[in-house]
């Protein structure tokens, strides 16, 4: 099972949005055997974001993890939404 990590900065408010997004996502697209999502705040997950497959972030992260995380703003905005899940399937090679 792949291992998606969504997080934003407090860990609450905009990853909550997000997960009820991807799960949705998930579902319709038939991968709720393959892909459990977690969820937390960005400055708790930092030195473990190699534990997961994926990582969305709805928030500013570090420059030396930039270019594991996808950015989670078109869950939030509507804009480019299908990118978004699109680069999700390549690094969970789904």
């Amino acid at each position: 099972m792949k291992k998606l990590l969504i997080v934003c900065g407090a860990g609450h408010a905009t990853s909550t949005i997000a997960v009820a997004k991807v799960s949705r996502w998930i579902e319709k697209e038939g991968y709720t055997n393959d892909i459990k999502i977690y969820q937390s705040k960005i400055a708790d997950e930092l030195n473990r974001i190699d534990d997961y497959d994926a990582v969305i972030s709805t928030t500013i992260v570090p420059d030396n993890i930039k270019d594991k995380v996808i950015n989670g703003l078109p869950l939030l905005t509507g804009a480019g939404v299908t990118g978004l899940f699109d680069e999700l399937k390549n690094r969970l090679a789904l």
